[in-house]
């Protein structure tokens, strides 16, 4: 596939390495020639890498498959899901689900990627709503301010809530980057 028909989403095989491209941009500088800057997250570590590709590249698409799954349960070996479409259950190891578990509860729909039969990357969704486990007693006028205090969630996260947020209150949080939202 030429590199100006890639795309955010899609996965391509480099250097022996399988990325995930997350930003895109088609750039025509001036009086020199047209590339395609792309950032791109190497599967399954997570780092972040910048490529400057010639416009017109030859590049290998790799086909990901996204299967909707159901997280069940940890044990020894890691974390079971379950397949929603067949009840297939599979392990993932810690190292490939890595923090998203802390927003996970058991019985919580999400997406995983597939590349040759193997899971490859987990896709949080957009919002989970967890119980608070604990925090600081809120404070009187902690309405009128906007004072954050830190909160511990069911599963273990770790954020900042508003000030009159109290212990047993759910609580909705971005999976983006684990800051508190509203009341669930």
């Amino acid at each position: 596939m030429k590199s100006t028909d890639l795309r955010p989403g899609m996965a391509i095989k480099m250097e022996g390495n399988i990325f995930l491209i997350t930003q895109f941009q088609h750039v025509t500088p001036g009086n020199l020639r047209a590339f395609i800057q792309v950032k791109l997250k190497r599967i399954p570590d997570g780092s972040i890498i910048e490529k400057r590709l010639r416009s017109g590249e030859e590049v290998e698409q790799v086909n990901m498959d996204r299967r909707e799954v159901e997280y069940l349960y940890a044990d020894s070996s890691g974390y079971v899901f379950m397949d929603t479409q067949n009840y297939d259950q599979f392990n993932l190891i810690e190292e490939l689900v890595g923090e998203s578990m802390k927003y996970l509860k058991p019985n919580t729909q999400l997406f995983v990627l597939f590349t040759e039969g193997k899971a490859v990357q987990v896709e949080l969704p957009k919002t989970v709503d967890l119980v608070v486990k604990d925090t600081p007693p809120g404070v009187k006028g902690g309405t009128v301010t906007n004072v954050m205090k830190e909160a511990t969630m069911e599963t273990g996260l770790k954020t900042k809530v508003p000030a009159f947020i109290s212990i047993g209150e759910k609580i909705r949080i971005s999976t983006e980057d684990g800051s508190y939202l509203s009341r669930a």
